[in-house]
């Protein structure tokens, strides 16, 4: 079995009184797409925080390609291999849609401020190169042609595409995304499905999955893990944790069938 890519080990996360997160663990292995499920306010965003640097936990460990990141700042985490999409998107309104995926890529350029400044040669291949990546990563997810647009004007759908192209530019080792299909309907969801599976084939990468529509979750991961008020409740296959009577009971609030019906077209 290969080493695991992320470890959570026993993480604890407080707000005053309220314990968020208490003794979670799990492991993400390199390729992986690995679904994190649980009721609203289950503690999913937290876990996210913690692991980005968001948020520090009080207790627990979290360790990246073997060495823990608990205590560095996100953007440390970020450009470590870690890029991560938001429950709410966050784009730059005002800006392209091009010019919001290049925003993730001034670590990429090897010329510095001062090529910058000067416009050397070396600022110039950088810039070509950077755009030549930021296109060939709009054009997987259909937004090539609206590449000179506001990222404020497009449809939710595509701002959601548009959040995932902008982290893919870090080029990450792990993406994180949080409720990647919310606003979509069936079938931009199934199509989601599929491309979150080709882009772990195509960039090699694990993928963490918070996201409440069951089909998305139950068809793109591999492993499933459900937490309910911080704590987790089940871990297995897709199939395990779909039948597990704490999570029909915590999560869905249904019997098996019901759940069944939602996650088979």
């Amino acid at each position: 079995m290969s080493e695991p890519l992320l470890l959570l080990d026993k993480v604890e996360k407080r707000f005053g009184g309220l314990r968020a997160i208490a003794n979670v663990s799990f492991v993400v292995r390199p390729r992986q797409i690995f679904g994190l499920i649980g009721p609203n306010g289950a503690g999913k965003t937290t876990l996210f925080n913690c692991i980005t640097g968001h948020y520090a936990p009080e207790g627990g460990d979290v360790r990246f390609l073997g060495r823990s990141i608990v205590g560095k700042k996100p953007h440390e985490i970020a450009l470590g291999g870690i890029a991560r999409t938001f429950q709410n998107v966050r784009l730059f309104g005002e800006m392209s849609v091009l010019e919001n995926v290049l925003v993730s890529a001034h670590h990429r350029a090897r010329s510095g401020v001062l090529g910058a400044f000067m416009r050397t040669h070396a600022y110039a291949d950088d810039e070509r190169e950077l755009v030549r990546r930021a296109d060939e990563l709009l054009d997987i997810f259909e937004l090539g042609k609206l590449r000179e647009v506001e990222a404020a004007s497009l449809p939710y759908g595509s701002q959601r595409r548009l959040e995932i192209a902008r982290a893919l530019m870090l080029g990450p080792k792990l993406l994180l995304l949080d409720e990647p299909a919310a606003g979509l309907n069936s079938q931009e969801a199934d199509k989601l499905t599929q491309q979150i599976i080709w882009l772990r084939d195509r960039f090699e990468l694990s993928v963490v999955l918070v996201e409440h529509n069951m089909r998305v979750v139950m068809g793109a991961s591999e492993h499933v893990h459900c937490v309910d008020h911080g704590e987790t409740i089940a871990a297995g296959t897709p199939d395990q944790v779909q039948q597990h009577p704490a999570v029909l009971e915590a999560y869905l609030g249904q019997d098996a069938e019901a759940l069944r019906e939602q996650v088979v077209p």
